[in-house]
């Protein structure tokens, strides 16, 4: 009995360690309504579900991502190569982000000075920041630079009041742009994307944010950056700035979670929207944009991962040169030597011209397949030389191929003879060549000879030849007959 009760506060001490532990976990989160209490609660995989196998990439399904809602896309067509709940309303938390710098860019002036207001400055405790203090300048650039690195609270309010001259105008342009960009379930409620229930977006429209994002240079470029010298100001000196919640994906080699395609783009997390990540990746021409919301801590990378493993699978880059060259054209030649072992088949290569211009496909693999099978459908091809007759010569241009893009550009390229091929020794000769010949030869009469006479003069010859039939036949027909005489009797006489 004494042994039982000696054993009650070590269970009551293992207890409260729990709830210490559980806490710890879940930090709350006051919201607008300060009886609410909001806690991340790290998401776990569901129960029975197949393991993720790196090897094979395609086989992802969408309980194999902690991600409760996701997107990816192919960043310059949009389309949807992979989603989970991409519709779900969710809090997007410093992702927001994305939107208010991308908005500074477009409609900033990157040289100007901007300085922290008090306002712009007024951030809760607990939220990321560059820091600036009140009164400092800083460039607009940098600024933006700062604000994405270190996810600057303050930084995305300066960048609103430069913009619109208020926090509340700022947000009102961002969601005009969000209507704009096609999002139908987004709204901003302010420019950081710091706590708030009316601040909320969905997968598919964040996903369509950054993708309009992604296409200007300036954008791509920050995006991509996670280290930034900031330069001193009028109150500070020059800094390092290095994020507080540094993309691993493409930061550094020696971590565990490095992707070499990754080129960005912004992390998120507060207890409400759980660890967030809009993501971009680049490789072999082919670039995609993935989202996750409401994930774990390393779940932002590895479900990243996965999306962009799995897209890298799906789509794939080609040249119409290398679609061309999985389906090449032959032609057969006449009058060829009859040791040519492929009897005259002569199969075109192609290669680009001085003028051609650079272009790159992107679609899935299956497309690509189904576009080289049916390769004259989606490329014009036009042959130059005036026949296919042997002889041929290594590298002579036989025709032209012509690619047209979906903005209606014409990309042409040089069909060539990929071998040369002898000519028969007895082989008649072609037209082009009798034309050559006649051509070349100084004497614009042409030679005498037994065969021109009779290809002048038969005309000649037959019409004589009808004339004196038709003489022959017109005297039969009017000739006179032979006179019949009665012969004399001779055995009467008559006076």
């Amino acid at each position: 009995m004494k042994r039982e009760i000696k054993r009650i506060p070590v269970m009551i001490a293992a207890v409260f360690a729990v709830f210490v532990l559980l806490g710890a976990a879940s930090v709350p989160a006051l919201a607008e309504d300060t009886a609410e209490v909001v806690y991340y609660i790290a998401p776990t995989l569901p129960a029975g579900v197949a393991e993720y196998d790196a090897n094979y990439p395609e086989d992802l399904v969408a309980d194999q991502l902690y991600a409760k809602s996701a997107i990816l896309i192919e960043a310059e067509s949009g389309t949807v190569v992979f989603e989970k709940n991409a519709d779900n309303k969710m809090y997007p938390a410093s992702t927001t982000k994305i939107m208010t710098v991308f908005l500074g860019i477009v409609k900033g002036d990157l040289s100007s000075t901007v300085t922290a207001s008090s306002a712009a400055l007024n951030i809760p405790s607990g939220y990321s920041t560059i820091p600036m203090e009140v009164g400092e300048t800083i460039n607009f650039q940098d600024l933006l630079y700062a604000t994405m690195v270190r996810s600057g609270n303050e930084g995305a309010n300066m960048i609103a009041e430069a913009m619109a001259g208020s926090q509340d105008a700022f947000v009102e342009m961002m969601n005009a742009a969000a209507a704009k960009i096609g999002c139908t379930g987004t709204h901003f409620a302010n420019p950081s994307g710091m706590d708030d229930v009316n601040n909320y977006t969905t997968a598919r429209d964040m996903a369509k944010i950054a993708q309009e994002a992604m296409k200007n240079d300036t954008f791509s470029s920050i995006a991509k950056t996670y280290m930034y010298n900031l330069p001193s100001s009028n109150v500070q000196g020059s800094r390092v700035l290095v994020g507080d919640d540094t993309n691993w994906l493409n930061a550094s080699e020696d971590n565990e979670y490095y992707y070499p395609y990754a080129i960005g783009i912004k992390t998120g997390f507060l207890n409400r929207a759980g660890y967030c990540y809009v993501g971009a990746a680049e490789k072999d021409g082919v670039e995609l944009i993935s989202v996750v919301f409401y994930t774990t801590k390393n779940g932002r990378w590895t479900d990243t991962k996965k999306l962009m493993k799995y897209g890298f699978t799906q789509f794939v880059s080609v040249t119409p040169m290398e679609l061309y060259e999985m389906n090449p054209s032959e032609v057969q030649t006449s009058g060829y030597s009859m040791e040519d072992s492929n009897l005259g088949l002569l199969e075109l290569g192609i290669r680009a011209t001085a003028d051609t211009t650079s272009v790159e496909i992107v679609t899935t693999q299956s497309e690509v397949e189904n576009m080289a099978r049916n390769l004259r459908e989606n490329v014009l091809i036009e042959y130059t030389r005036e026949s296919f007759a042997a002889p041929v010569t290594a590298g002579e241009v036989f025709g032209t191929m012509t690619y047209y893009t979906d903005d209606g550009d014409a990309i042409v390229y040089d069909l060539y003879a990929t071998r040369s091929i002898e000519r028969r020794e007895n082989a008649p000769r072609t037209i082009a060549e009798i034309k050559e010949e006649t051509d070349a030869d100084p004497n614009p009469f042409p030679p005498f000879s037994l065969e021109m006479v009779f290809l002048l003069g038969w005309p000649f010859f037959l019409l004589i030849g009808i004339i004196l039939l038709l003489r022959r036949i017109f005297r039969k027909k009017t000739k006179p007959g032979k006179k019949h005489h009665i012969p004399k009797p001779n055995n009467r006489y008559f006076r």
